[in-house]
């Protein structure tokens, strides 16, 4: 009778011990990025960054959580009160799904399904409707135009996403992200594709508002943007879908161009796939707090014109140059 039930009812612990093997670290992850991002920007500007709580300020990430989930949650009298409470879950969960079908190493993925490509597309496309719910519920004038701006933006830039990894799938004729790691690329594929990762690297800038296309919560114009009514649990549900968004984005890139979990160069192949991910991951991580550190915010304008007149052209003219390439020198997957 134990037995029967151990059996029937191991499934599914198992698939529970798996997610939390993915969102744990993800958790600590998030908590330590914002650590990171704040000593490297304190390095960038000649500042120690945090040094107070805890060695070297450690604990700072704790003492932020604690900070922001033991406040009062106010909720401004004439919003949406569903809505306005949703909104932050909503960003927050989608940030934790897509990760579902992310593989860290060979064989260490929740879903190895042969359409990974098009779920990880079609989860960070519905990222917008979190935004556009916290604008309009919390009937902020302000909140709203922060929302609108978020959603004109991560549409106009997953446009040139879409291109970009439609590249990468006419390379290695794969929608799973194991095969599309693991495929072969001759050096003159990889050759072509670096413009790509270049314009793949500005996209996912745009895509999770982050500076310089920091426009939705631009603090000189809109005081916050779409997150201006929120605090405490609420807002601290945005910012760990923002920076969870930030990792995925970042594994999605070393995925499609750094070769995942394999090794640079054959003599360090002894060192865990996990471990190269990983550092590939922060590789490109560090890429986001450096765009913070460095540049200024973008025009709102001259967000659009980037995308829609320079990036589409491009990212369109390079779909037929690489499909063109592949043709003549009869090199399709």
């Amino acid at each position: 009778m134990f037995t029967e039930l151990i059996s029937s009812v191991w499934p599914v612990l198992w698939i529970i011990i798996k997610i939390m093997a993915i969102i744990v670290p993800l958790l600590i992850g998030v908590a330590y990025m914002t650590y990171a991002e704040r000593k490297v920007m304190g390095a960038m500007q000649l500042r120690h960054g945090p040094m107070t709580v805890g060695p070297f300020g450690l604990l700072q990430p704790l003492a932020d959580g604690i900070k922001l989930f033991s406040k009062e949650m106010i909720i401004p009298t004439q919003a949406n009160k569903a809505v306005f409470l949703l909104a932050p879950m909503l960003t927050f969960a989608l940030s934790l799904i897509a990760w579902a079908v992310i593989p860290v190493e060979k064989g260490m993925v929740l879903a190895n399904i042969n359409v990974g490509i098009l779920y990880l597309f079609a989860v960070s496309s519905m990222g917008v409707y979190g935004v556009l719910m916290a604008g309009w519920a919390s009937n902020s004038r302000y909140a709203f135009l922060g929302g609108l701006r978020s959603a004109a933006q991560m549409v106009s830039y997953e446009v040139s996403m879409g291109l970009i990894i439609v590249c990468v799938l006419l390379c290695v004729g794969s929608l799973n992200l194991t095969d599309i790691v693991l495929t072969e690329r001759p050096w003159w594929i990889s050759v072509l594709l670096f413009p790509m990762f270049i314009v793949f690297l500005i996209s996912i800038l745009a895509e999770t508002n982050r500076a310089p296309f920091d426009l939705p919560e631009g603090e000189s114009e809109l005081s916050g943007g779409f997150l201006v009514e929120y605090s405490a649990m609420a807002y601290a549900l945005f910012f760990l879908g923002e920076y969870a968004n930030m990792i995925l984005m970042s594994a999605m890139a070393t995925i499609l161009f750094l070769g995942g979990w394999l090794a640079p160069i054959a003599a360090l192949a002894w060192i865990p796939g996990i471990i190269w991910f990983g550092l590939k991951t922060a590789g490109v991580l560090f890429f986001f707090i450096w765009a913070r550190a460095t540049l200024p915010r973008f025009r709102y304008d001259q967000l659009m014109r980037l995308g829609w007149k320079i990036f589409l052209p491009f990212t369109l003219a390079w779909v037929v140059l690489i499909a063109g390439c592949l043709v003549y020198f009869d090199a399709l997957p």
